[in-house]
């Protein structure tokens, strides 16, 4: 039987995408060197640009939670002007998993310190929803 490569998603600007809230390109050694080192096929993705915002952005953050409370709607995501962004990071969210569910993917690669895609305290809303659809996360 054919070696078939893993499949990986990974947040955008991971990998050198212009996608990141303020336009800069912020590629990710060791995120590339990790996906080269699986052999993997890598499909990349912007939650935030999925949800409708654009590049640039105004920086956001979450109040009052995590991204599990933005899902379950006792928290929200505010941009720096104030603005109440919550509705484009939930759909961000749900367009992101839906991509996940049409693919065979064995794990997803996220931006660290993002309130779409970080793993760790405090988790974003995409790496939320994965998590709770039990894809295997790591966080560069």
């Amino acid at each position: 039987m054919p070696h078939v490569p893993p499949i990986i998603l990974v947040s955008a600007c991971l990998v050198g995408i212009a996608c990141r809230y303020d336009g800069k390109i912020k590629t990710n050694p060791d995120c590339r060197q990790e996906i080269d080192r699986l052999g993997a096929i890598w499909i990349p993705f912007c939650p935030e640009q999925l949800g409708g915002l654009s590049t640039p952005r105004e920086a956001a953050d979450i109040v009052d939670g995590d991204g599990n409370d933005v899902l379950s709607g006792q928290a929200r995501v505010i941009n720096r002007n104030g603005v109440d962004v919550t509705n484009a990071f939930c759909l961000g969210a749900e367009q992101v998993l839906a991509i996940a569910g049409q693919q065979a993917v064995c794990a997803v690669f996220l931006k660290a310190r993002s309130p779409s895609c970080a793993v760790s305290s405090p988790m974003g809303v995409t790496a939320a929803i994965l998590a709770r659809h039990g894809y295997q996360l790591r966080e560069f």
